[in-house]
């Protein structure tokens, strides 16, 4: 019997639930897009007026947590006529299936936008799988030839 099996099935299976799904106060305050570009996956949180250096990204047992605060202005002397944004500590967990090469995940930061790029893991890429006729021989033989 032959099963089809997809690693990504869990990985996509989570961002539709993460990007599907009714906003909450994580969701609100750092909304992520989740896309696959040849081999590699790009997630992109929008994190508008995160210092930089609050924002944390972790990977323990193949799941993704980001963490960033937002800091509320301190000026005493501001009377708030409307107050959208939210502050304090955000986080989202993202759950990698076996198909994402935690070990080569890399971020950049621009202009408010943290972009994460996770590769495919090798043993997850498509591959051509030669095939051995029993009883021939290969095509190409190899020689090893010795310098004198």
């Amino acid at each position: 019997m032959v099963l089809t099996f997809d690693p990504f099935r869990d990985f996509d299976r989570l961002a539709e639930q993460m990007l599907g799904s009714a906003a909450g106060p994580a969701t609100m305050a750092m909304p992520i897009d989740l896309y696959r570009s040849g081999d590699h996956f790009v997630l992109h949180c929008d994190l508008a007026g995160v210092d930089p250096g609050s924002v944390q990204v972790d990977v323990d047992n193949r799941v993704l947590t980001i963490r960033a605060e937002r800091s509320p202005r301190a000026d005493d002397d501001l009377q708030w006529v409307r107050r959208e944004r939210p502050t304090g500590t955000f986080e989202r967990r993202l759950t990698l299936g076996d198909g994402v090469d935690v070990s080569d995940i890399s971020a950049t930061w621009q202009d408010g936008v943290l972009t994460l790029t996770l590769p495919v893991a090798a043993a997850a890429k498509p591959r051509r799988i030669p095939i051995t006729v029993a009883g021939e021989r290969p095509a190409v033989e190899s020689t090893v030839t010795e310098d004198a």
